[in-house]
């Protein structure tokens, strides 16, 4: 057994260990112990939970050969590119593998779920045009007057059968996790779209939907700065109130229209063309509504205001309580 077997048999072994352990338990350079893990890792047979300063190794769930698995190329290129699971423990695991390990999780027949899952998929995506999603039917079938010209999303929050979309959970981890890393390989899968929309609707300032949860990493503050859009942003302040409400535990539409008009401010005093006001996910879209009132009402945009949101749903009113 070779030094790198022992390694892999002593994370079996202790259930979850540190590299720290490892050095301890071989007398070996810590050199030497990361060149080893990171071969495991590249190789996925182990997998490393935490964050530095404490990080620890444990076994990879073993995924059964792709090859068993007998799929039309197509089906799996697919998934490849869309499927993204994250375990209960935090591991991500991209692509074919991924839907795979969610299947054995679930005890489902990988190839008739894959073949479900690209079909549902393609429905979905069908209502795409030049990746953006179309939500003016859902406004208009929930509010009596809207203030938005334009309201589109990048993705569906989550789809039958299957659940959150890969999208939406890179918004729900990048949100609960803070992790600056997610927030910017999340701004990373979404920029081209943004720069593309501002380019064809000529906007001239973002307004950045601001949280209404307090938390140390702040997730729109973060996603603002990595997106750099080079455009003014409008300035808007969130009203403190003796007791905080989020919109995420109102249930009803009434509620989370008064919450929205009297919590956020828009202090912005220049004046603009067009103007884009971008919210992670609209679940019954009274906040973006409500705030797109008060840009026209004190005519801080003289030309079209348009919505974005990086998730949506395709039904009327909606409660994504999650994010």
């Amino acid at each position: 057994m070779n030094t790198r077997e022992k390694i892999l048999k002593f994370i079996e072994q202790e259930k979850q260990i540190s590299a720290n352990k490892i050095v301890e338990h071989f007398d070996l350079s810590r050199w030497g112990i990361y060149k080893h893990l990171n071969k495991l890792l590249e190789e996925k047979k182990i997998d490393k939970i935490g964050k530095p300063p404490k990080v620890f190794y444990i076994l990879s769930r073993p995924i059964k050969e792709s090859k068993e698995y007998i799929v039309d190329e197509h089906i799996k290129n697919f998934i490849e590119a869309k499927f993204l699971n994250i375990s209960p423990n935090g591991i991500k695991t991209m692509g074919w593998n991924g839907f795979v390990l969610w299947c054995q999780k679930r005890d489902l027949d990988v190839v008739v779920s894959a073949r479900d899952y690209v079909k549902i998929m393609e429905k979905y995506d069908s209502l795409k045009n030049n990746q953006l999603i179309d939500g003016n039917q859902k406004m208009k079938s929930t509010f009596l007057k809207i203030f938005l010209d334009k309201i589109f999303y990048l993705d569906f929050y989550s789809i039958e059968r299957f659940g959150k979309t890969k999208l939406g959970k890179k918004l729900l981890y990048a949100k609960q996790s803070q992790d600056r890393k997610l927030i910017k390989d999340l701004s990373d899968s979404i920029k081209d779209p943004i720069k593309t929309l501002i380019k064809k609707y000529n906007i001239g300032a973002i307004l950045f939907i601001p949280p209404t949860v307090k938390r140390e990493i702040q997730f729109m503050r973060e996603l603002e700065k990595s997106l750099d859009l080079n455009l003014p942003s409008i300035k808007i302040t969130k009203v403190k109130t003796p007791i905080i409400v989020p919109q995420k535990t109102l249930s009803k539409l009434e509620d989370r229209i008064e919450n929205a008009r009297t919590t956020f401010v828009v202090e912005e005093s220049r004046q603009y063309s067009n103007v884009l006001l971008i919210d992670d996910a609209i679940g019954s879209g009274a906040t973006i509504n409500e705030i797109a009132r008060q840009v026209r009402e004190r005519n801080i945009s003289k030309g079209k205001i348009i919505g974005l949101a990086i998730t949506g749903s395709l039904k009327g009113f909606d409660v994504i309580s999650e994010v």
